[in-house]
Parts: C-alpha cells; structure tokens; sequence
C-alpha cells in the first residue's frame, strides 16, 4: 500500500536505489539491463544494490528448510577460511546424520568429479564416504583414476578402502588402484623399511599426486579405527589418556590439531598430514556432536579445503571456535 510524503521528504538518492533494487529483484532484470533502463552504470547499479541491503530498504527472506544451512556454510567458509563448505539439515534421531552427511557428500562427487582436471582422485575409508557413493548419479570418466589412499585391515568390510574404491570407480566408469598396505606397521623401525620399498614409494606418490581427496573421521569411542584397525595391546582409552580426540587416516590427533605423542603416530603407513596440506582440494566429510572435537582438530590445523557437516555440528563448531 502506498503512503503519503511530504515533499521536503523527497530523497532522490533513496529513490534510485528503490527503483534499481525493484527492477532487479521483483522485475527480475539483470544490473546491465537496468543501468541501461536508468541511464547509470552497471557498478552504480551493484553499488546501489550493496547500499540498499546496507540500509535495510531490501531484504531478503529465504523461506526454506535449507536457509539456516546456507548461512552456516558462509559462516563456516569465513571462520575456518574453507573453499566451500556444505551443511545439510541435521535429522531429528542424531543415529540418521551420517545418512544425510553422506548424501551431501554425494551431490558434491557428482559435480567436482565431472571437472576433466581431476585426473587422479583419492577415497579413504569409513561409513560417511561408503554411504555418499550411493547418492551419486553414474559418471563417464574413463580418464580418471580412482586411488585408496590408507593402508588397509584385514577385516572384510563394506566401508573398507579397497571396496569404497572400487565402487566410486565403477560408478565414474574410471580406473582405479588400491594402496595395498597394512594402516600399520609394527613399529616405526619397520615402517621406514616398509616405505622405502620400490613398490610403496610408487603408490605414495601417486597418493600424493591426487588433485583432491575425501577423507572421514572419527572419535576415540566407536569409530571404525578403534573397532577394526588399532593394532593388538593398543587401546583407546591409552589415547585418550595423551589427549586424542579422533584419527585422520589413522593419525591420532589431540583438540589442538596436533598428533599425540604415542608410537602409534609413527607406524601409519600412508601419506602424512604434511603431504595432505599440498593436495589441492581435501574433502572432510564428517557429521555428529560426538565428532566436533576431531573436527575442529583437523580444521585447526590447516590442511581441509571443503567441509562437509550438518546443522548441529556447524553451529558447534562455530562456537567452539568463537570461545
């Protein structure tokens, strides 16, 4: 409805900026058609736009069960200095958040492994990324290869490396090649031997070759580390004891990011932290109160690219960081 002024009211300024922002958002012109329409510059109308967000004469109401994630993602780009970051809404039953966690996951394989310059693209292991390939649509990448990039257990397992490999290969119609190595050697001695192998020394480079990786993580209560992979006479209450709040590829991380100081740490065989930090795009796709803790570890220490979360874990996160 429209309202009576007076005319020392009058404020050309803020007339302009009504008439540019109505044009653009209700008319659904684009900045160049409407500079043109009010005989100003495109960079007068961008500005014009930024002034009447500013002012509060626009604004916008995203009426939508996705609204609070978009703005979370931001948050979370800016706070943790992320390329991108994806938040899916977070379920009532706190047991469904790897579900939906593993879905965003999913749609963002989709679309980052159409890019033909992703030529090698490494997968770790654990329910989340197990669960993702599911919620992807087939692609034709017989270009690409698909690369394990941790050691493995011997348990047979659905979430294990190898498997989880072998179906995002398939479903991308692309090559792929296991690191066919133990997660573990039985000492930091056997390690240095196990690695400097013709045969390891190979496959870490081409590990450390990927342009991007996903990786999962977990806490030191019921992840697949502790469950499957800790080597005999290894506990996880002993880790927790030195300060470990969760494992990436095996890397036993304390609250600050850094690795504990346990031998454990010096028997995973596979790419470093380090070697992490040099990959292009490092997918973390992780969701769950329980895991906040590790979470904020990883991203504290610098080497994650994307994140992949829900609602409740980003607003954690945040918080924590704000602290």
């Amino acid at each position: 409805m429209s309202r009576t002024i007076k005319l020392d009211q009058i404020d050309p300024e803020e007339q302009l900026l009504v008439r540019l922002a109505w044009a653009c958002e209700f008319e659904g012109m684009t900045q160049a058609a409407a500079a043109k329409r009010f005989n100003v510059t495109r960079l007068r109308v961008n500005r014009a736009l930024s002034e009447a967000r500013r002012r509060g004469i626009l604004r916008v109401n995203i009426d939508s069960v996705f609204a609070a994630a978009a703005e979370l993602e931001w948050n979370l780009e800016r706070r943790f200095r992320l390329k991108q970051a994806v938040v899916v809404p977070s379920p009532q039953d706190a047991r469904s958040v790897t579900q939906l966690v593993s879905a965003g996951l999913g749609g963002l394989l989709g679309e980052l492994l159409r890019d033909k310059e992703i030529t090698h693209f490494g997968m770790s292991w654990g329910n989340t990324l197990n669960m993702a390939t599911r919620h992807m649509q087939p692609l034709d990448r017989p270009d690409l290869e698909i690369v394990s990039i941790m050691g493995g257990v011997s348990r047979g397992s659905d979430v294990n490396g190898y498997e989880i490999t072998t179906r995002l290969a398939d479903l991308c119609n692309a090559e792929h090649s296991f690191f066919t190595a133990p997660l573990y050697a039985g000492s930091a001695e056997s390690r240095t031997l196990f690695v400097e192998q013709d045969v390891i020394r190979d496959m870490l480079e081409k590990i450390r070759s990927c342009q991007a990786i996903a990786l999962a993580t977990g806490d030191l209560e019921s992840s697949l580390l502790v469950q499957d992979a800790l080597p005999s006479g290894i506990t996880a209450d002993e880790l927790r004891a030195l300060g470990g709040v969760g494992d990436i590829t095996g890397h036993i991380l304390d609250a600050k990011g850094e690795l504990i100081d346990h031998p454990l740490n010096q028997r995973v065989i596979g790419m470093s932290l380090d070697d992490m930090a040099k990959i292009d795009n490092v997918i973390l796709a992780a969701g769950g109160l329980h895991k906040v803790a590790v979470i904020n570890a990883a991203l504290t220490r610098g080497f994650v690219d994307t994140l992949v979360t829900d609602e409740y874990t980003a607003v954690a996160l945040l918080e924590d960081r704000a602290k």
